[in-house]
């Protein structure tokens, strides 16, 4: 195992090298590499590196093992280990990452969340849970309660801390640290060191190392950039056209009123397409992100917040049917495809009164973006494999068992992409009882 692993030379301990030997992963990358072993001497550590790169495992597996060698459990409300997270979605894709190894290891994890019940996290808390995957809100809510306590903390991770500073998060964060005790162990992983995120790393990381390994504006030279200079009145057939294409499409839209006419559009079209934003209950949105994961709805229209829980390799096209308001938010937008050393095709569209603003935005970005003049399935459509879809509305029984979590028929003809979805509008749905109480950040734009 030593001689053709590159984890075993890590120093993580052997379980935890054989289980990822089991699911075919050998080669760490960069991140992971660079990372690992300063985690694993207990050192501060400040990583930064885009979405897809690899950083879960990179913080993961050396928290695991640390804890794995202190052989001791968590007492009950006091967790030894936590990582912050923007999103739900992610703390749900880092919680699903990580529990193979927490399994084999013989430790206990919980996600926190807001959208999901109090009741089994409390449960879980008093039960004690050795790692803890928390967003800021909730976990706030839960100190609130008494339900947790901070006191044992002995390694906290920051992932993704230049989104939760987009989102607000920082108050909650700073509260947060606050409460951990001196002394233990922090690594902070960001694309970006800006709107806050340079004071937590001076205030909270005790002489970090840092590794910078395919930083964010990296991730633009495993993408194809194609800015699209179109008229109004083509934008909803260029939009059918692009999204019926193959593989996996996912479609920026400004507003949640936005994805949900984009939506309908599509599938009035014959293409089936679903929207995700923050007007939509957490069990819809699960639901809706886990079709787009397993291809049974293979067009995602996403608002920029929403799309912060969009982890989802092999997108084969991100479009950006409204231009960003800036380049991060480009870089963000784009680094949904490409992911983990994959290529992919970012395409924006722009009228041409835009010409001049996208094209400082690209440039700032990073981007070598190619600028067409273009029109309906044009060869320029055709290249970036685009196709006329059936104009066929698809029928409704795909969307809705989806949504209510009943089991529907998977897929179709590429041209059809699928039964027809109904419009997603209408009043944005929230849950019930303690879950309404609104907080900065979570998934309303």
């Amino acid at each position: 195992m030593t001689a053709d692993n590159g984890f075993a030379g890590l120093g993580l301990a052997d379980r935890l090298v054989e289980r990822l030997a089991r699911d075919g992963i050998t080669d760490p990358f960069p991140i992971q590499a660079a990372t690992i072993p300063d985690a694993l001497a207990g050192r501060d550590v400040l990583g930064r590196g885009r979405t897809g790169s690899g950083k879960t495992l990179a913080f993961g597996l050396p928290t695991i093992s640390r804890l794995v060698e202190q052989d001791r459990r968590a007492q009950p409300t006091r967790p030894r280990a936590l990582i912050l997270v923007p999103t739900r979605e992610l703390a749900m894709q880092v919680s699903d990452a990580l529990q193979p190894f927490v399994h084999v290891s013989g430790l206990s994890h919980r996600l926190v969340a807001g959208g999901l019940s109090y009741e089994p996290q409390i449960s879980a808390l008093r039960r004690g849970v050795d790692l803890l995957i928390a967003t800021p809100g909730r976990l706030q809510d839960l100190l609130e309660r008494g339900a947790v306590h901070l006191d044992d903390v002995e390694v906290t991770i920051l992932d993704e801390a230049d989104h939760m500073a987009d989102m607000g998060f920082l108050p909650e964060v700073t509260a947060i640290l606050d409460l951990i005790p001196d002394g233990g162990q922090r690594l902070l992983f960001s694309a970006t060191l800006d709107r806050g995120v340079d004071t937590l790393v001076e205030r909270y990381l005790v002489d970090p190392v840092t590794h910078s390994v395919d930083e964010a504006q990296a991730a633009v030279t495993t993408m194809s950039h194609h800015v699209l200079l179109i008229d109004p009145q083509e934008k909803k057939a260029l939009t059918a056209q692009l999204a019926c294409r193959s593989g996996r499409v996912i479609i920026f839209a400004r507003t949640q009123l936005g994805a949900d006419r984009i939506a309908g559009e599509l599938r009035e079209r014959g293409v089936l397409a679903a929207a995700l934003h923050g007007g939509l209950t957490q069990a819809v949105r699960n639901r809706v992100l886990g079709a787009f994961r397993d291809n049974t709805i293979p067009v995602l229209v996403a608002t920029d917040v929403a799309a912060r829980g969009i982890h989802v390799d092999e997108v084969s096209l991100v479009l950006q049917v409204d231009p960003p308001r800036d380049h991060k938010d480009y870089l963000h937008r784009s680094g949904r495809t490409a992911r983990a050393g994959e290529e992919g095709t970012v395409v924006m569209f722009a009228l041409p009164h835009q010409r001049g603003m996208v094209t400082k935005l690209v440039q700032q970005a990073g981007a070598d973006a190619t600028i067409t003049r273009t029109t309906s399935d044009d060869a320029t459509i055709r290249s970036l494999g685009g196709q006329m879809p059936s104009g066929e509305p698809v029928p409704d029984d795909a969307w809705r068992p989806i949504l209510e979590g009943r089991r529907t028929q998977r897929g179709g003809p590429r041209g059809h992409r699928g039964p027809r979805v109904p419009r997603e509008g209408g009043r944005p749905r929230r849950s019930p009882g303690p879950e309404r109480r609104p907080r900065r950040g979570t998934m309303g734009e």
